[in-house]
Order: C-alpha cells, then structure tokens, then sequence
C-alpha cells in the first residue's frame, strides 16, 4: 500500500490517492506510526502536485509537520523546489509554526527559499512567521549571511524588512563576520550598496580577528572593481582597522596585502619603510612555512600510500612466488625432479629466473620499506624538499622493480604456444614503460635547468640600487584609493 501511495504521489493522481485510501481507510495513519524515508506529501511537494497536496493534507492535516530522513518537512521541499502554490497550502493546513521548523543542517523553510531564491515564497512565509527570519544557522550565521553566501540579494532585500535594525550586525560564531564582512570578502556590490543604505549595517564592526569590512577588502584587493567598494564603504564613514591601530593580519591572499599604514594624525597617513619590513618577513614566513608543508605533506601522503601497496604487492609475491610450491615431497622420477613440500616449483625448473625474480622482487620490497621507515620517522630532514626528490627516485626503483618481477612472473607460467603473444604484448610495454621514464626524465631535466639559470641569473644580474625611505603625507581618502587602485 505504502508503494501504490508513493507511485500516486509521483504522477499526482488524486483518483489513485482516493481509491487507495478507499480501499485502506487506515492507509495514512500507519504512515504517521512508522518510521520512513519520506511520506507521499513529501513527494508530491517537491513535483508540485498543488491537487494531490491539497486532498492529502484535507484528509490528514499532520503529514504537513511530519519529517523525512534529512528532517526536512514537506514546506521545506516546496520551499527549495518553488512551489509557490503547494507552500501556500501547507502553510495553511500546517500553520505559521511549521515556518520554525529547522532541517537536519538547522535551516527553515524560510532559509531554503532566500538561498534558492525563490522571492515569493520568502515573502509569504516573512509575513506569515517574521521572527522565522531570526532563526540561526548551525554556525551561528543569520539568514542575511546565508543570502550574501549564495548571491541572493532580492531575497536579503525582502527579509531585511521583517527584521528589526540590530539583526544585520548579528556576527557569525566561527568568525565573527558581519553580513557586511561576508559581502565584501566575496565582492557581492549589490549586497554591499543594500546593506549599506538599506539596512542599519554598522560598517566599522570588527570581526574576530579585529578588521574592519575596508579591511577585509584592502588586504584581499583582487581588481579594478574594489576600489568602487572602497567608495561605497567610505561614503558610509568605513575606517581600516590602521586607523585604531590594529596589528596587521595575515589573510587567505598574503601577496596582495598592500603596505602596512600607521596613523600620524587625525586624517595623515605616513607610510614606514619598517612596516614594508615585517610585511614581507611576513609573506617569506608564509611561503616557508605555509604553502610549502601543504606541497610537502601531499607527497609524504601520496608516497606512504603507493609504497604501501608496492611492500604489500612484493610480500605477496615472495611468499607466493609465481607457480607455487610444491605440496609434498618426493625423491623423484622419470618424469619430476626430486623435491620437497613448501619449497618454489619455479626454483626447481627456472633456476635463474627464480634468482631475477627473487632479487628484483627484494629490491622493491625494501624500497618500499625505506620509504616507509623514513616517512615515520619524523627526522626533520623529511620536511625538506631535496630529501622529499630523493624519496620519489627510491619510489621509482621500487615501481620499476615491481614491473620486471611482473613480466618475469607471466614469462614463467605463460604456455609456450602463447610464447609469441607475450613477447610482443612484453615489447610493447617496455617501449611504453621507457617512453614514460624519458618523458619525466626530460621534464624534471627541464625544471632542474630553469631553476639553475634562475639562480645564475638573480646572482650576476646587478641588483637596483635601493632608494632611501621617504615619509611622505597622504589623506586618508587618498592613501586607501592608492592601495586600492
């Protein structure tokens, strides 16, 4: 029964739904007293079936409060799908609580349709449930951060209403980011001039790191555009944290943090030589310490992973060597050797190729094993990069090892009528395996030689002769548009 209601659900059939419910009268009580993944109002929310809801919530009101699997209810479908109609009715059979009910990511109808943009049904449900608008996310971030995250303007525009003034300077708990800051940091212009002049934004709200929305914007400039934004924020009175003094931070985009600026009065700037200082130690310490461990801890990562699967390849091999063991033991005949159980049946019929085999296999086993025993072991000479290029040339003998104990392996149990095929199928791949070996000798090659003429380069090239320090007084208006420009 539970099936044929999800089938009418999804084509809509209100005739199926009445039949259904004709034939078991009980049929949508057992839904309300079961645990289910999602109930047939649910379904026909999200395809907007407006008559199929409409019949449904007639003859049970409560399945428009029941939740599915991710606790979302039937309004919160209809809200993410824009199903302005289907909402309508659910709101009416429901009532303006079911506005306050939050999902399993803490959002309410309301928060799904301003981030999917739906704007009218964000202006029924603000009318009909304001203090919905209230609600918090699981970050602590309001529905006006949500509608600046996601582009959402007209949707911020219509909850801005229904909100009393205090609300847009509600600051984030992870961050503590305005809907300002948020703005500003993702460069959404519309947002920016909204909150601005529409809503009671203080725009020289810190944040947890103490900056300011202009702070945000100076020391993560990205193009042209800013410097409209730095207008904007300086018509409604912004101020850098400078101003205050604040120290300087250092952001997702360091390189582009401009020059340090102090305060030497009420409207003067004075740009110090020894800011420009501790702003580039700050930017060498970044790319020292910050973006060359990411580099170095994905090969550490990607290196413990392949030599782990190459010492676990070769053990197998080694203890498994290629056609078998002998299962018993026996002093020979006509027709077999003399020999013992457990010992190689490869060792008794191919003696030097078992002597390749077991060689090239080791050699791999203990490669891999070196890799792994140098990566735990936490000497600091495995977080620099030279020890790093030494352990990928190791990884490369263990991976072409590893390949030669292959191809001997198939040589061995390969049938000699097939003899032919393996060779040539054996060719080919070697020609590959030593087009790839060139290709990335050449490169690193390549990459070894840049960086040598580079270096050569930097030494003999004449160094620019430095200037001296200048302090020089800019206003505050024109100090912000050139670090903006």
């Amino acid at each position: 029964m539970e099936r044929r209601l999800h089938e009418a659900a999804m084509e809509g059939n209100v005739i199926s739904l009445v039949n259904l419910l004709q034939e078991d009268p009980l049929a949508l009580d057992r839904l309300l007293a079961t645990c289910h993944t999602e109930t047939p109002l649910h379904i026909a929310s999200m395809l907007g079936h407006v008559r199929f809801v409409t019949e449904l919530v007639a003859r049970k009101p409560e399945l428009a409060t029941e939740p599915d699997i991710r606790r979302s209810t039937p309004l919160h479908l209809a809200a993410a799908r824009g199903n302005f109609d289907v909402a309508k009715v659910l709101l009416t059979a429901a009532g303006s609580e079911i506005c306050l009910a939050t999902d399993g990511d803490g959002r309410t109808p309301l928060h799904v349709a301003a981030v999917k943009g739906h704007v009218g049904i964000v202006r029924e449900l603000a009318a009909a449930r304001p203090d919905a608008a209230r609600v918090l996310l699981d970050r602590g971030e309001t529905i006006l951060h949500a509608c600046v995250r996601f582009g959402q303007v007209d949707a911020m525009k219509v909850v801005a209403k229904v909100v009393d003034g205090e609300f847009v300077n509600v600051k984030d708990r992870v961050s503590g980011n305005t809907a300002l800051h948020l703005a500003v940091a993702h460069r959404q212009t519309e947002a920016i001039n909204f909150l601005i002049s529409g809503t009671a934004i203080d725009v020289n709200a810190v944040n947890a790191q103490g900056l300011t929305a202009l702070d945000i914007l100076v020391q993560t400039r990205r193009n042209r555009k800013d410097k409209d934004i730095a207008e904007s924020l300086k018509h409604a009175g912004a101020v850098t944290c400078a101003t205050n003094e604040s120290p300087l931070s250092v952001h997702d985009e360091p390189e582009v943090i401009s020059s340090t600026i102090d305060m030497a009065d009420e409207d003067v700037y004075t740009f110090s030589s020894q800011k420009r200082k501790t702003t580039k130690k700050l930017l060498k310490t970044f790319r020292s310490h910050g973006r060359q461990p990411d580099w170095l801890e994905r090969k550490r990562s990607a290196l413990m992973v392949v030599a782990s699967l190459i010492a676990t390849m070769a053990f197998q091999a080694g203890v498994n060597p290629p056609g078998g063991v002998w299962q018993d033991t026996s002093d020979g005949d006509s027709k077999t050797k003399p020999h013992t159980a457990g010992f190689s049946i490869m060792a008794e019929y191919h003696y030097v190729v078992y002597g390749w085999f077991l060689a090239l296999n080791t050699i791999s086993f203990v490669a891999s094993l070196s890799i792994i025993l140098l990566l735990v072991s936490g000497l600091p000479a495995v977080k620099r990069r030279f020890f790093m290029w030494v352990l990928m040339v190791i990884m490369w003998v263990a991976i072409t090892s590893i390949a030669i104990t292959y191809a001997i392996s198939i040589t061995v149990f390969t049938p000699a009528e097939q003899s032919i095929t393996l060779y040539k199928v054996l060719g080919w791949a070697v020609v590959a395996w030593c087009g790839l070996m060139t290709l990335l000798l050449i490169g690193h090659t390549i990459r070894l030689l840049a960086r040598l003429f580079s270096g050569l380069y930097r030494v003999f090239l004449p160094r620019r002769r430095k200037v001296p320090a200048k302090a020089f007084r800019l206003s505050s208006a024109e100090a912000i548009n050139d670090v903006v420009a």
